[in-house]
């Protein structure tokens, strides 16, 4: 299959549970032709004999594709891949809410624009968009991990008999929650859909007149691709390193900035070790090069498979990629069952690291809207806040600034099997200088 010349996106799909992500989605990828009738035909008819009725099988399509996921079959199925008249997108799926939080944030899903989900319906509206809803957490995570670009659909109208004054009222509570986050709502399309019945996904709906924007799959049209971090200096998160023989020490990654070359001196951080690159293959295709965005595996030489492992971060000599011993983050609460104080040491996930990390110090509570100072030094931190703190992995963890790399800025804290907060990383402190060593 060769990759489409269009620019290409990642798109996610976010909202409350039960608000109707995956009907929508498996609508949409049929009305565009990218699955075809007869499979979902195929999908209805198992549905209706497992009992679950006919109205499963748009969201059958998404779950069959992560069924063939989860057993193996191929990683590609996980990202539905389509294209649009200008771009070429790839869906990811974000079916599991807390392990979405996790992806999105160590950056397994790199989302560019966001469809975010908002069922019209009394009740489930609420429940998204209070305090505590997902459609809120989603919003706010989308913002603070830098996806600029995004799409509301406002879903179910079918259950309000397309009423135009329950789409107006909803849409206002929808445009104060992202401001709270910070969305600039006058750039953002509020689409009234039924996912169900396909209203405004790709064809303009008859049973609203009243409503006169796009639909759904001409703002996939609409959105900006973002621009490839191309000038930036390389750097590419280890995944796996495989030790080859007859070859030698192969890592493998995805070049999330710049580029890379046979032939050259990188550096592999924290442990600063050098080597040389010798050889780049995707997808068992020889390159000369990689960029950002790039899947690869290298061969390089002069580095014993021991001194490079999943976490580590290559960059050129010149300008080594960062190593820091204590940083300073802006991080949100997403979950946390009572409250915790500094000295809590949970498990920090950031691109391919994972690493105990102790909050060594609450440096101020914020406001997220505003990003000022709300308290200084709080004695501890609870669900919902916003706050400025200092984490001190237990060891030397390679990793950059928001600021200067978002792809390798951007970290969760995890304990007892849930994300219990997000964050950026806004300075580092204490850098790790691994020549002090020898």
């Amino acid at each position: 299959m060769s990759a489409s010349k269009k620019p290409h996106m990642n798109l996610v799909v976010v909202g409350h549970v039960d608000n109707g992500k995956s009907t929508i989605v498996g609508h949409l990828l049929v009305d565009m032709g990218v699955i075809d009738q007869r499979t979902i035909d195929s999908f209805a008819k198992e549905s209706e004999e497992t009992g679950k009725g006919d109205t499963f099988k748009y969201a059958w399509v998404l779950d069959s594709i992560k069924d063939e996921r989860e057993r193996g079959i191929t990683i590609d199925l996980a990202f539905q891949k389509f294209e649009t008249s200008k771009y070429f997108y790839t869906l990811i799926d974000a079916p599991g809410h807390r392990d979405f939080i996790k992806n999105m944030i160590t950056g397994a899903s790199e989302a560019d624009v966001a469809i975010l989900v908002v069922s019209v319906k009394p009740g489930e509206t609420e429940a998204a968009t209070d305090p505590g809803g997902q459609a809120r957490e989603h919003a706010f995570l989308s913002r603070t991990l830098g996806v600029g670009q995004i799409v509301v659909a406002l879903n179910k109208m079918d259950d309000s008999g397309y009423s135009e004054a329950r789409y107006n009222e909803v849409k206002e509570t929808v445009e104060k929650m992202l401001k709270l986050v910070g969305y600039n709502v006058s750039k953002i399309s509020f689409i009234p859909v039924s996912g169900w019945k396909g209203d405004n996904l790709v064809k303009k709906s008859e049973n609203m007149a009243w409503y006169k924007g796009p639909t759904l799959a001409e703002t996939l049209d609409m959105f900006e691709p973002p621009e490839k971090p191309l000038g930036k200096p390389l750097r590419i998160p280890i995944q796996d390193v495989y030790s080859i023989t007859g070859v030698g020490t192969v890592p493998v990654g995805r070049v999330e900035t710049g580029v890379i070359k046979a032939n050259q001196k990188v550096i592999v951080m924290p442990s600063g070790v050098t080597g040389e690159v010798k050889s780049i293959e995707t997808h068992h295709t020889q390159m000369e090069s990689a960029e950002a965005g790039d899947n690869i595996g290298f061969n390089l030489r002069g580095v014993d498979k021991k001194s490079i492992k999943r976490g580590d971060v290559i960059g050129p000599v010149d300008n080594p990629p960062n190593a820091a011993k204590e940083f300073e983050a802006q991080i949100i609460i997403i979950h946390h069952p009572t409250a915790m104080a500094p000295g809590y040491t949970p498990v920090l996930h950031a691109h391919t690291a994972q690493v105990a990390a102790t909050l060594s110090e609450f440096v101020a509570k914020i406001d997220p809207k505003t990003g000022g100072a709300t308290e200084e030094k709080p004695k501890f931190l609870k669900t919902g806040d916003a706050a400025i703190v200092r984490i001190k992995p237990v060891r030397p963890l390679a990793i950059e600034t928001f600021k200067e790399f978002p792809e390798i800025g951007r970290f969760a804290l995890r304990d007892m099997g849930t994300t219990i907060a997000a964050g950026v990383v806004k300075s580092i402190v204490e850098k790790y200088d691994p020549s002090a060593k020898k």
